[in-house]
Formats: C-alpha cells, structure tokens, sequence
C-alpha cells in the first residue's frame, strides 16, 4: 500500500492511499454534520413534504440526503477543487489535464464515486441486513474499493478514471 506522499513526490503524482483514506474518514464526520445541519435536514424535510412520521418516507429522506450531499459536493469540486476535508489533508481534484472541474463534471464524479456504496447496499437490501450487518458490508466494500487503486497506473480510484479527473497534492502553504 502507498504511504502518504509529501514534498517529495512529483506534483501530478496521486496522493498515497492512507492520505486519501484519511481523508475519507474526515469527510464522512464532515458528511455527518452536514446531515444534522437541519436537525434542519429532518424538520425541512417535513416542512417541505408534510410527512410527520419518519419511517412514513424513509426512502424520500435518503433521496433528500443524496440531493444535499451532491449539492456540497458538486459545489465544492467546482468552485474551488476542495472539500472542507481535502482542504486538511491537502488534496484537491482537477481533470485529467490539471483543469478545475466544471459542475457536470464535479456532479459526474459524486454519482460515480456513490459506486463505493453500492454492492453493499445492494447485498444489505437482498438479504435483509441488520443496519451493523449493513454497516460492516459497507466497510469491506470501501475497503475493497480503495485497494483497486494499486491495480490502477497511476494509482487514481475508477470513479476518477471513469470521470477522466484526478486527485493531486496541493503545496504547503510556508508558515507566517
């Protein structure tokens, strides 16, 4: 497994997979929050559709979720190449070429990028799954997911290959 790459590596050269993986891991607190925004998320959902009890739309709300996330995303790969979490782990997506991402783009890549999600969530509805089973499954796929890197030449996951974008280092800023 690659390490995390620092002022060493060539400027076009993937970031190693434990940064990438860290940065994951950030994004998903980051991506918690966001949800809980509207403790907001839930009440203008049922501002929005009358629905007053939970499991009454459960697939709406996740629907709902899926709108929000791609809306952050999308904006973030867009306007500045960055999420909150890459900006941290100094990561930033760019087109193959270097290019910043349009919002097509950026939108093209979220919904590919939802690929690490699917097999497990496909597996968690076929068997019925317990949430922890479900849980646990999503843990391995993403795991799984992210090893598919070392097969890739330039070590890019697919969803940045298939989207014909890439992920790369961004320079320390020097201290004040």
């Amino acid at each position: 497994m690659t390490g995390a790459r620092g002022a060493g590596a060539p400027p076009d050269a993937a970031p190693g997979l434990a940064r990438r993986m860290a940065c994951f891991v950030y994004e998903g607190l980051l991506l918690f929050g966001i949800g809980l925004i509207p403790g907001a998320v839930g009440a203008l959902f049922v501002a929005l559709t009358g629905q007053r009890h939970p499991l009454q739309s459960d697939n709406a709300l996740r629907i709902y979720t899926f709108v929000l996330y791609a809306v952050y995303f999308t904006w973030s790969w867009s306007a500045r190449g960055q999420t909150l979490a890459m900006q941290t782990w100094r990561l930033r997506v760019v087109t193959a070429d270097g290019a910043p991402l349009t919002q097509r783009r950026a939108l093209a890549r979220f919904v590919a990028a939802c690929v690490w999600f699917a097999p497990a969530a496909a597996l968690s509805a076929l068997n019925h799954w317990s949430r922890w089973q479900a849980l646990a499954a999503a843990g391995v796929g993403v795991m799984a997911y992210a090893l598919t890197t070392l097969a890739q030449p330039q070590r890019q996951f697919w969803h940045d290959v298939l989207c014909g974008t890439r992920l790369v280092l961004t320079p320390e800023r020097p201290p004040r």
